[in-house]
């Protein structure tokens, strides 16, 4: 059912379909793309849509590791910024972080696969003021519907970036990266070049 989740017939598959859903809409606003036009930004801002998926591996790999209790590497301090998880660098290319978000999907979804209990505890990080101090652990579930928010709200922004750089929306280009059979939008292609007189 291009375009749509899946059926479901339980809750953890239906989180981790819809989860799966997001993805693929945010991965499919780089249908297309050079690395120059994933670079580039809003009108106003500094995200592009290279960055948003860059984004979007590492908040998986973060959530994923806060499951298993694991930490890699050093977390970010409170007067430290994330801007550069928004931006693909010059040395970072658009074929780098989709492979980089297509492995920590990959993970996060084994990982939960292997969980018996969505409601299993999940400590919430202390020392940093964008973590609730009054709350002590969220569950797995709740982790899998923040992926959810998170995904759903960074493809938001992807949409947009996208219509600004080359005009393409979300089931034409949907439908050009998974090929669908029988469309029902007509398949994004790229715009003809200019050819002069």
């Amino acid at each position: 059912m291009p375009g749509f989740a899946p059926p479901v017939a339980d809750e953890r598959t239906a989180l981790t379909a819809y989860l799966a859903h997001q993805r693929r809409a945010l991965r499919a606003t780089a249908h297309g793309l050079t690395d120059e036009q994933a670079r580039m930004a809003a009108p106003v801002g500094e995200l592009s849509i290279g960055g948003l998926i860059k984004h979007a591996g590492r908040c998986e790999n973060f959530w994923t590791d806060l499951i298993l209790q694991q930490q890699r590497g050093s977390q970010r301090k409170a007067d430290e910024t994330d801007a550069d998880e928004f931006r693909l660098a010059p040395d970072e290319s658009l074929a780098e972080v989709l492979t980089a978000y297509a492995e920590a999907a990959e993970r996060t979804d084994a990982v939960i696969a292997g969980i018996p209990d969505l409601g299993q505890a999940v400590p919430v990080p202390r020392g940093l003021p964008w973590f609730p101090e009054e709350v002590g652990s969220w569950s797995v579930r709740w982790v899998l519907l923040h992926l959810i928010e998170e995904t759903a709200r960074h493809g938001g922004h992807a949409d947009l970036i996208r219509e600004s750089i080359d005009g393409a929306t979300l089931y034409p280009l949907l439908a050009a990266a998974e090929a669908w059979p029988d469309p029902w939008f007509q398949p994004w292609e790229p715009a003809a070049p200019n050819v002069g007189p």
